[in-house]
């Protein structure tokens, strides 16, 4: 007879030495069976016509979900994170996935895991995938690197079709007169569309008028957005890492030409073109309205609202008056619904949005958290991840994502390792594909002591939102008891509830079990009333970004550019001043130096400038010389993978 877990499947049975994550991954699928994804979605709760199967691994959730359970009361909410990242991993993904797997195929609570969706970028090339490891992952791991159900790509086209209607209205604003731009926007007696009337609207025009009863100003108004080119933020976007897209020339072709408005006859045509760039599409302000979206309205005027540059008059000139906010969430409609998928111990889990936490907001989406939340009930677990370390990804979490999902967390579970903290201690540096030093393979209590400094001022962070804090040891066969000793003590002197050590990536849920009745007494033990923001978003945007950089990060202050200093005036002119802050800096330290380890000192963070994500709902200073898409490295990811062309399998993927 087959023994069975706390929910009814197959107990997982580790192989020892752990394989590689793809090869777990496949042997799963392979010698337990996958459990047949609409099973799986009525066993969480989600009834049949609330499910769209996509394959037999994978399907979207309808948002119905929240609907029909909207009067049952939230289960318990729970964001993992972690200390600054280092070369040496910390294992954040694989933590909340095996904790998911603990709280429900351990202890047999009802539980979702809520993950973003990893960019493609990453996966092949230095990070790889986000699907966790070992034997506390999501399945089939291959699929759910790469591509998964689309989402990414429906941003990307989303994102990029903006993109071309920014050019194609300048390049005709340029050339064409007030009233050719009209005749050609409202041709012969057709009527203003949908989209056109919302621009009346905000321009105070009657949108009950016919076109032909607008005034010759009122048609100038309506037709010419006139673009103060230097003001525009919008950037393509691709899914892949390319440094050599971070800054481009376009309308550099024979046909891009245009002869000047207003010019002389006989004038010659100029080159109509302009400098721009690319961003990875996990940056797009698409994937953030996607990500801080509740509901398809939401969605809509999100999108729409997005900003993408300013006249010359000042005002802002959004999607909605480039006529682009309804195609934009007509390729993003089915990107709304969250996806389910599995652990390799058939615990439910959503995937949904992958928006970066160094350079965008970092987290899954509102709406996967609440339908998660509504359908494990009072007694169940929802947990989600924040990217990267608690100072970027998790204050994004608590002052962005609740602030808009109304949620409240009751605890966070902080992710270390003894050589990551071995590194923070002063550690020699950690070269790819050279042997580890002694001092992280060796006992060194030191290192520890010292590196523990970055771990502690991440559980204070953390205290100041009102949750709970346990810390999640992630265990390495070369850790010893009395570094680990050093790790706990210091927690708890610092005002976590616990510290636990788990072996989740080699032993699955079970090896989380202790991590899990953790978690589940710190929930208990608080009330999620008890939550409270950092900041209120009322204050000036320079109050805003001070008091994160000088709370979270430990700055002695903040210096903005010029640029910066032009962008907070008109961001504040044009309405946008109570919008909460989203800063992009380095994760791999709390300054804006990554090799600043530890808990660095004496340090001010520079802003070289504030974009508006107006439409998503918040500023995004950027600082340091952080980059909004990655370059590869001389050896991607990439090299390793391949295909077996007999079987179809996907060989090297991690």
């Amino acid at each position: 007879m087959t023994e069975t877990n706390a929910i009814g499947h197959p107990t997982l049975k580790p192989k020892h030495p752990v394989p590689s994550d793809i090869e777990v991954s496949q042997q799963i699928v392979k010698e337990v069976g996958l459990l047949d994804i609409v099973t799986l979605a009525k066993e969480a709760g989600i009834q049949d016509e609330e499910i769209f199967p996509w394959g037999i691994s994978k399907a979207k959730i309808s948002l119905s979900v929240k609907d029909r359970l909207k009067d049952s009361p939230n289960g318990n909410y729970v964001v993992v994170t972690g200390i600054n990242p280092t070369p040496l991993g910390e294992g954040k993904s694989t933590t909340t996935i095996g904790l998911a797997q603990a709280l429900g195929a351990t202890l047999g609570k009802k539980c979702f895991a809520c993950i973003r969706q990893p960019s493609q970028g990453p996966t092949f090339g230095i990070k790889g995938g986000a699907a966790g490891g070992g034997y506390a992952q999501v399945v089939p791991m291959e699929e759910f690197n790469l591509h998964l159900t689309g989402d990414i790509h429906a941003v990307t086209a989303a994102n990029n079709l903006l993109a071309a209607a920014i050019d194609t209205r300048l390049f005709h604003e340029d050339s064409q007169s007030d009233e050719a731009l009209f005749r050609r926007l409202c041709p012969g007696t057709k009527d203003f569309s949908a989209i056109m009337k919302r621009r009346l609207v905000k321009l105070g025009i009657d949108s009950s008028k016919k076109p032909s009863e607008l005034t010759d100003e009122e048609k100038s108004k309506f037709a010419r957005l006139d673009f103060n080119k230097e003001s525009i933020t919008w950037n393509r976007v691709l899914d892949t890492c390319d440094r050599h897209l971070r800054n481009i020339q376009v309308g550099i072709g024979p046909k891009e030409t245009i002869k000047p408005r207003g010019s002389e006859p006989g004038t010659p045509r100029v080159q109509h073109d302009r400098a721009t760039g690319f961003d990875i599409t996990v940056a797009s302000e698409v994937m953030a309205a996607l990500a801080l979206a509740t509901d398809l309205a939401d969605m809509r005027e999100k999108l729409g609202n997005m900003v993408v540059g300013y006249s010359k008059a000042g005002q802002p000139i959004t999607a909605d008056d480039l006529g682009c906010g309804g195609a934009l969430t007509v390729l993003m409609k089915d990107a709304l619904m969250p996806t389910l998928m599995q652990t390799v111990e058939r615990t439910p889990v959503l995937v949904h949005a992958g928006p970066f936490a160094n350079i965008a907001t970092g987290n899954s989406s509102i709406i996967a958290d609440e339908v998660a939340l509504k359908l494990v009930g009072e007694d169940g677990f929802v947990v989600t991840e924040a990217g990267f370390g608690a100072d970027i990804g998790m204050e994004k979490f608590f002052n962005i994502k609740c602030r808009y999902s109304g949620l409240k967390p009751k605890c966070a579970v902080i992710v270390a390792t003894v050589r990551a903290l071995k590194m923070h201690g002063g550690g020699p540096a950690v070269s790819a594909g050279k042997p580890l030093a002694t001092e992280y393979i060796e006992e060194n209590t030191a290192l520890v002591a010292n590196g523990v400094a970055n771990l502690v001022k991440h559980i204070q962070n953390a205290k100041k939102f009102g949750v709970n804090v346990v810390v999640a040891i992630n265990k390495f066969k070369t850790d010893t008891d009395a570094e680990i000793d050093t790790i706990r003590k210091a927690s708890v002197e610092a005002g976590a509830y616990d510290a636990v050590m788990a072996n989740h990536w080699a032993e699955g849920g079970a090896g989380a079990a202790n991590l899990a009745v953790a978690v589940q007494k710190a929930c208990e033990a608080n009330d999620a009333d008890n939550f409270k923001f950092l900041y209120d978003v009322n204050i000036s945007i320079k109050e805003k970004v001070e008091t994160i950089s000088k709370e979270i990060y430990g700055a002695d202050g903040v210096d903005f550019s010029e640029t910066a200093e032009k962008q907070i005036a008109q961001y504040e002119k044009a309405g946008f001043g109570n919008l909460p802050i989203c800063i992009a800096k380095t994760q791999y330290s709390f300054s804006c130096d990554p090799a600043a380890k530890g808990v660095p000192t004496g340090f001010r963070i520079a802003v070289r400038e504030i974009r508006a994500c107006a439409g998503a709902g918040f500023l995004y200073p950027i600082c340091g010389d952080i980059m909004t898409i990655p370059g590869l490295p001389t050896r991607p990811g990439f090299y390793d993978v391949d295909i077996n062309v007999e079987t179809g399998e996907v060989i090297g993927l991690f």
